[in-house]
């Protein structure tokens, strides 16, 4: 089980270093990438998805999670929870190294970078129009949606050895790639308690020039949405056989 935490702290951590980092660099002022939009930030956290996992896996967590509500997706689904808590702390540790390291890269960038919202928004989500049942739902349904499709593509019914060698992590990636285009402009798509709540643990402590909190009055949605969605969804798993 520590190989496996690891794993799992690791791969987060390269996780939200990328993800994180894709949305810095589109946000932050004077970054060569600022103002390159939604697509970018949506394909930089697809592949930060596929090298997490990788990490994750190379060292030492196979089962490569690095998400809580994946975590408890898979446990619902197999009724096996040992893994959960264990998962979640390195996830969560994982991910606060990851924003750390996010702001350590993008460093003369934040004084440089006036508005205190858009510095938040490279750490956690942030809804687009704040309406907590909707923005509690869509984290829900982007959840439901990663946890059924991923467990498809590993599906036996799908192919009876697996997806090619290999290739499962790329597909998984391909899958968040579609979450963001398709459902995530209305929360950011956190779709991952550690990606949102990490992040805005390091928010709350680093030195980032003018800040007005850390929006802990909204964290609920990201961390609580995802974590229902996934559970609906091992209980669809586990009533489909998938």
């Amino acid at each position: 089980m520590g190989a496996r935490c690891f794993g799992e702290f690791v791969g987060t951590a390269v996780l939200i270093l990328l993800g994180d980092g894709v949305v810095a660099n589109v946000l932050l002022k004077r970054s060569k990438a600022e103002g390159a939009g939604w697509l970018a930030i949506a394909a930089g956290w697809a592949f930060a998805v596929v090298f997490g996992v990788f990490t994750a896996i190379a060292c030492g967590s196979p089962d490569a999670y690095i998400n809580p509500a994946f975590t408890l997706g898979m446990a619902v689904s197999s009724g096996d929870f040992s893994k959960f808590w264990p998962f979640l702390v390195a996830q969560v540790s994982g991910a606060i190294v990851g924003a750390v390291l996010v702001w350590l890269h993008f460093l003369p960038h934040w004084r440089q970078t006036e508005d205190a919202d858009v510095k938040l928004l490279c750490f956690s989500t942030m809804p687009a129009i704040r309406n907590f049942g909707a923005n509690f739902l869509s984290e829900v349904i982007g959840t439901f949606v990663l946890v059924i499709a991923a467990a498809a593509i590993f599906s036996k019914r799908v192919a009876m050895s697996g997806p090619a060698a290999d290739l499962g992590p790329y597909l998984v990636g391909v899958l968040v790639w579609a979450i963001g285009l398709s459902l995530g402009g209305t929360t950011g798509y956190a779709i991952n308690p550690a990606r949102d709540l990490g992040p805005r643990i390091a928010h709350s402590f680093l030195p980032l020039g003018k800040k007005n909190g850390s929006g802990w009055s909204y964290a609920p949605v990201p961390i609580v949405g995802p974590l229902a969605g996934a559970a609906l969804a091992g209980l669809f798993v586990r009533l489909v056989h998938f």
